[in-house]
């Protein structure tokens, strides 16, 4: 969908808001979201589809795979929109969410275009649609105003059904999701470095997670995921393969006072690289000692260590560090990356009721496999400068 469309969707959001809503009864819809501006500066520079964002992964392999350092940008893609429906039936509220961004991906990489974030119904303990994975989350994610966030964060919206036995602060979740699918919406050929090979799924993967929620609002949170990878050679059996991969997520809100949280998260496994916000391919040719080749699932630690801070109404700082690191194989590239950080710290300011103003300094680095043996060049780093303009909306509807 073409940025032209935009214009149409926010005249739309305008009127909703215009409409007066009733103050009692039974709330029946809620339209949301919020606009955003983004400006910076990137210091270094990084595959212009993410010039906006801090992706180690999609920083250069080799020296100045994208030119030359130094790029301004500006854009909105971080701008969204909602709408969510409460239904009262016989079994309960159904509950609807469908919500969608600016921000490409996919093969809309580095456009300003429609991508769907959300498209979830919930009734009693069941749900199903596009939501967030029971395997991540989402509220480790810190108060930041880059759009990507932690890459070793797992982070991931997946099509599935979900089981939901236990509700509320504490909560137990165990779901199906769509195999194969990739957090950043690519082709998940790419995620399989074998090389002419086509990727099967013959079942879902399953994910589960159980959170102990805190009198203070804080809680701990075990999240696993279980999933079958296979491959068929293209004319070529040998070529075949398959592999399991597995992970296991511990997170963590803890709260220090009414103005402190700390988000952490430690997350280890193999073949999981797809969940993650930002990681390489789950599966990679690895090279037996009597020379024959297997594609392997390829282990993967994620680290989030964020610290949220309110210094009063009118302020607030967010600053923490995330990596990932995987073991790569021995049929790899020297080129493949190995190991990538994520830093920032900013500075936001709240003027009014739904308005934000913040600036950021973020920074990350990759390492690759092995330093190139002609140049010696084993990785890169980045350091970004933002000024982000954020405006929300919201406007709830009631029926007596």
């Amino acid at each position: 969908m073409k940025l032209r469309i935009l214009p149409s969707i926010l005249l739309f959001c305008a009127f909703c808001i215009s409409v007066q809503a009733q103050d009692e009864g039974t709330k029946t819809m809620e339209i949301y979201g919020f606009i955003m501006t983004d400006a910076g500066y990137n210091a270094n520079q990084i595959h212009p589809d993410w010039f906006d964002v801090v992706r180690p992964t999609k920083l250069p392999s080799y020296e100045n795979e994208f030119g030359t350092d130094g790029n301004f940008f500006f854009g909105v893609r971080q701008t969204r929109f909602g709408v969510k429906n409460f239904l009262q039936t016989p079994l309960g509220e159904l509950r609807t969410q469908f919500e969608w961004e600016m921000f490409g991906t996919g093969v809309d990489a580095g456009q300003t275009t429609l991508r769907l974030r959300h498209a979830y119904a919930e009734l009693g303990k069941f749900g199903a649609g596009q939501y967030w994975s029971p395997f991540m989350d989402i509220d480790v994610f810190p108060n930041s105003i880059e759009y990507w966030g932690p890459n070793g964060m797992v982070f991931f919206r997946n099509v599935q059904v979900r089981y939901m036995p236990i509700q509320g602060a504490t909560r137990l979740t165990i779901a199906l999701e769509r195999p194969g699918a990739s957090a950043d919406q690519g082709n998940y050929a790419d995620r399989i470095q074998a090389g002419n090979v086509r990727p099967r799924f013959a079942v879902p993967d399953l994910s589960a997670e159980f959170r102990k929620g805190f009198d203070n609002g804080g809680y701990l949170e075990l999240a696993g995921i279980a999933r079958s990878m296979a491959w068929d050679g293209i004319n070529n059996d040998e070529l075949d393969g398959s592999a399991f991969g597995w992970g296991l997520n511990l997170s963590t809100n803890l709260k220090f006072g009414s103005a402190t949280t700390f988000r952490g998260q430690v997350v280890y496994g193999a073949g999981i690289q797809n969940y993650m916000n930002d990681a390489p391919v789950d599966v990679a040719v690895n090279v037996k000692d009597n020379g024959e080749i297997e594609g392997v699932a390829i282990p993967v630690l994620g680290i989030v260590a964020f610290v949220d801070h309110n210094w009063s109404e009118k302020f607030s700082t967010s600053v923490g560090y995330s990596m990932v690191d995987v073991d790569n194989t021995n049929g790899q590239e020297t080129s493949a990356y190995s190991q990538g950080n994520y830093a920032l710290a900013n500075l936001l300011y709240y003027p009014t009721q739904n308005m934000m103003a913040g600036v950021e300094l973020q920074y990350g680095d990759r390492t690759n496999y092995k330093a190139d043996p002609i140049t010696g060049y084993d990785g890169t780093s980045i350091v970004k400068l933002q000024f982000s303009f954020k405006y929300n909306f919201s406007q709830a509807f009631y029926k007596k």
